[in-house]
């Protein structure tokens, strides 16, 4: 039974991959970004994320994927959630339990679902009721690709924006994700980490950060008209002139692996029979866009690339939501968005 000692609520929030690449952030403000993305939300890469405010806590606690953690992963956790008790007048600490149905921290964007899924449960939990857009300027301080996973389907993010916004229903352009898996192990340089280091050093930074709206709007416009082999084009370009990018840094930051090359290398042979375009994100994983008639076909043949280690099908997702109904207590500070 709930108490006023403890507030709870638990939400799942799907990873979203970037088809037009999020990289850098903007000269001022807090965690803006600064080119335009857009991305998919994906069935079945989730993050269930339980948070109940404690009385009994004298420090926040943040367990993920059944191990208690410290340092970094901590910080960002307790950061978020000192942001919801000045939001929300809950002065208690709380404890958070979050586990992902995928790989964690290498490349698969669980910063993203994670920190959408810790916005909407610790707001619940603490007695607020932001709308999307409020919820997804939350998530974004925390991670800018989270704003993303507040929404299914296509999403955007602008440069420089507080939220992201839906773009299109997934249903409406039922392509497939297929992600690749080519290592179970963590990346060597966080996301954040390397973006930083990206701005800083790369010569190619500025003259991503100048093109990357061209390549934003070709996207869009590919998504608008449901042309798939514009989008994918444009997809593959933003995916290389990213890369390009942190090749360029100094030192050099290179995350693909001999089984990436090898998954690209057996993907060009097979799109001369099956239609599919890769991108991939700061890590070694290969993700392929494809139109759902041909995503088990290439699935089996990707799967059998030496040094794979799974491929899922991914479907068009839904945004963040409740797991259960928030449970809010007499005396919980309530406040509307």
């Amino acid at each position: 039974m709930t108490t006023p000692e403890l507030r709870t609520a638990t939400a799942v929030a799907c990873a979203n991959i970037a088809l037009i690449k999020y990289w850098g952030k903007a000269p001022h403000g807090e965690n803006l970004p600064a080119v335009p993305s857009l991305s998919l939300t994906l069935d079945g890469l989730e993050t269930t994320t339980h948070v109940s405010f404690d009385a009994s806590l004298e420090t926040d606690e943040f367990v993920l994927d059944g191990r208690a953690a410290a340092g970094r992963p901590l910080e960002r956790v307790v950061a978020l959630l000192d942001r919801v008790r000045a939001l929300s007048g809950v002065a208690q600490r709380a404890r958070v339990e979050s586990v992902n149905a995928f790989v964690t921290a290498s490349g698969l964007a669980s910063s993203a679902s994670g920190f959408a899924a810790l916005s909407l449960a610790a707001t619940r939990a603490a007695g607020l009721s932001l709308s999307a857009a409020e919820l997804s300027a939350l998530a974004r301080r925390s991670s800018a690709s989270a704003a993303r996973s507040v929404f299914g389907g296509y999403v955007a993010l602008g440069a420089e924006r507080e939220a992201a916004e839906p773009v299109l229903k997934g249903a409406e352009f039922p392509l497939r994700m297929l992600v690749v898996v080519t290592t179970r192990a963590p990346k060597p340089v966080s996301s954040t980490d390397a973006m930083r280091l990206t701005a800083e050093t790369s010569p190619f930074y500025p003259p991503w950060v100048a093109h990357a709206p061209d390549l934003f709007e070709r996207a869009r416009r590919a998504l608008e008209t449901r042309d798939f082999d514009a989008l994918g084009v444009a997809m593959e370009q933003s995916t290389w002139m990213m890369h390009a990018s942190m090749l360029a840094a100094r030192p050099s930051l290179r995350y693909f692996t001999d089984t990436t090359l090898r998954v690209l290398d057996r993907l060009h042979e097979l799109r001369a029979r099956a239609p599919a375009y890769f991108t991939m994100d700061a890590g070694p994983h290969v993700k392929v866009l494809t139109l759902p008639e041909h995503a088990e076909a290439l699935a089996e043949e990707l799967g059998a690339v030496p040094g794979v280690a799974n491929v899922s099908v991914c479907a068009p997702g839904p945004g963040v939501a409740l797991a259960e109904p928030a449970r809010r207590t007499a005396g919980a500070a309530a406040k509307d968005g």
